[in-house]
């Protein structure tokens, strides 16, 4: 990417720093001259600085309808694009997008869409958006990370020549490798407990597997909404002593945990509503810590996780299967070993942090060049 690519990138939520990817766009993407926030159609500055000043949007607020405040914000973010005078903006979730795509046309600056997950295929948001044929037919780029959200992108009608797979990143250097091998019948599985992550089946495929084996353990690592009832489920199926329930940790004692497993597992489904994940972090970082992993041929997993080759996958649902999944590894410490050691080989060859910005890298540039 050339020097004088200026990026401007918007993120929706404040916490931006939270959501590890997009928090490596804003740090390691070359030419970042600014993030706005809060909000599809942003409100903040990156230091939390308001777009409209606080007296200012009081006396809008007071005299304006909620379409004149609306216009008088998207002002304010085509004013700031110029101040940076910005090359290009990338817009984190779909959502972003189509609350720019005006912005930027305004502007003359080209816009590239970042889709993460949620936003390519929950049905709420479907219906909410209705617009993302517009954004899908005039952004300059739409970048996805994995094949499911590709198909989905591209039977909503995104143009083959402008839609960009481009795989997540993490520092293959934190991640020291694990000896599974050497570990007892210990798993491990670190997320929120959400119903993408479906923790309660994942319970229910240990229970299987643990009524067959007892010596088998899981250690639960997180926290979420469905924390109390998925704990509730392992007492009320007796595994008081076979589940732990850690809540959150920090990444040190992840890493302890980890390194005391045998495999990481994570039993991932489309919700209800069709939220589903992009590539699950944890996912990637069990496999960079050289630990074979146990999941669904959900979202990204698959593009990862080589069935029977680092790892071992199931159909959403399919708790029978996860469960014997389970007892295999179990039983055979030098086959997770053997998929243990082909997973990082997997991070290393195509899943790194530099890979990951050095493509986004280039699909900006092309989108500047072609403007």
């Amino acid at each position: 990417m050339g020097h004088s690519d200026r990026i401007l990138i918007v993120s929706p939520n404040r916490d931006a720093y939270s959501e590890t990817f997009i928090r490596a766009h804003i740090d390691r993407l070359p030419g970042v001259v600014g993030v706005l926030t809060d909000g599809a159609l942003p409100q903040r500055d990156h230091d939390g600085t308001l777009l409209i000043s606080t007296s200012l949007g009081a006396r809008v607020q007071r005299k304006l309808s909620r379409t004149s405040l609306e216009q008088a914000q998207a002002k304010a973010v085509l004013n700031r694009i110029r101040q940076l005078r910005a090359d290009v903006v990338l817009a984190e979730y779909g959502t972003t997008g189509e609350a720019l795509i005006d912005i930027c046309t305004e502007a003359g600056v080209p816009l590239v869409v970042h889709f993460h997950g949620i936003d390519a295929f929950h049905t709420d948001l479907a219906a909410q958006h209705a617009n993302y044929q517009r954004i899908l037919g005039k952004a300059a780029a739409i970048v996805v990370v994995s094949n499911e959200m590709e198909q989905r992108l591209l039977a909503l009608g995104a143009p083959r020549e402008r839609l960009h797979h481009n795989r997540y990143g993490i520092d293959v250097q934190r991640f020291s490798p694990t000896e599974p091998a050497s570990a007892g019948k210990q798993f491990v599985s670190v997320g929120r407990f959400v119903d993408k992550k479906a923790p309660h089946l994942l319970v229910t495929a240990f229970h299987r597997a643990w009524q067959q084996d007892q010596d088998l353990h899981l250690t639960m690592i997180g926290d979420g909404p469905l924390h109390g009832s998925t704990r509730q489920l392992a007492h009320a199926l007796g595994l008081e002593d076979a589940v732990t329930f850690t809540g959150a940790l920090a990444h040190d004692r992840i890493a302890e945990h980890m390194a005391q497993a045998r495999g990481f597992v994570q039993h991932s489904i489309a919700s209800v509503k069709n939220d589903r994940e992009g590539t699950p972090l944890s996912v990637l970082e069990a496999m960079a810590r050289a630990l074979p992993v146990i999941s669904t041929r959900h979202g990204g997993i698959p593009d990862a996780v080589g069935h029977g080759v680092s790892g071992l996958l199931c159909n959403e649902g399919d708790i029978i299967a996860m469960g014997e999944h389970l007892l295999e590894l179990a039983r055979d410490p030098a086959k997770a070993r053997t998929m243990g050691i082909e997973g990082r080989r997997t991070i290393e060859a195509r899943y790194t942090m530099e890979q990951s910005i050095a493509g986004l890298g280039r699909i900006i540039a092309q989108a500047v060049a072609k403007r």
